[in-house]
């Protein structure tokens, strides 16, 4: 995933994504799901959750901390991962072509128009897993530091949007 430093600028895109901005307490984790609906959902994109045990270093997690991480199709997270870095971090997965999957690892893509799809797709994906939903998943992005242009993810996920879905459809990823 294209993360950008708290220093460095914000990227020409709709989003950015600049890590924990003090909502932790507040979103939704694997510990409240569990591991088995993620895994399924990953599954059914030819990606392998692992999870990590608690307290142990995340592999390809670029934040660290409780981040997910990515390491080829294997995207790695403990019980207090969030649930929107799971998605997000399997979702940069999801838009790659297959063939760039392999070689992955910690850091998905520098690409604007990817980082975009994949903050669309994992709101869609939201509505997949049992006691999240987009509704929540865009409140957690909220609360975690994502930023939209249009100011919340909502507005963004409503309005503001068309490239991110041309993308998912140019890539037969459309319709959740």
């Amino acid at each position: 995933m294209h993360h950008d430093h708290p220093t460095a600028p914000a990227p020409a895109g709709a989003v950015s994504v600049s890590g924990a901005a003090g909502g932790e307490a507040s979103v939704a984790t694997l510990a409240d799901i569990g591991f088995a609906a993620p895994a399924a959902l990953l599954a059914r994109h030819g990606l392998t959750l692992v999870p990590v045990g608690d307290g142990e270093a995340i592999p390809g997690s670029f934040w660290g901390e409780r981040e997910a991480g990515l390491i080829g199709t294997t995207v790695y997270a403990r019980a207090d991962t969030p649930v929107h870095s799971l998605l997000h971090e399997a979702c940069h997965l999801i838009v790659m072509p297959p063939e760039r999957r392999a070689s992955v690892h910690t850091d998905a893509t520098d690409s604007v128009p990817e980082e975009d799809a994949t903050c669309y797709l994992q709101i869609l994906l939201a509505d997949q897993l049992p006691g999240i939903g987009r509704e929540r998943l865009m409140a957690d992005m909220d609360a975690w530091g994502y930023t939209f242009r249009l100011g919340s993810t909502r507005a963004w996920f409503e309005s503001d949007a068309d490239d991110a879905r041309a993308f998912l459809a140019a890539r037969a990823l459309l319709p959740y």
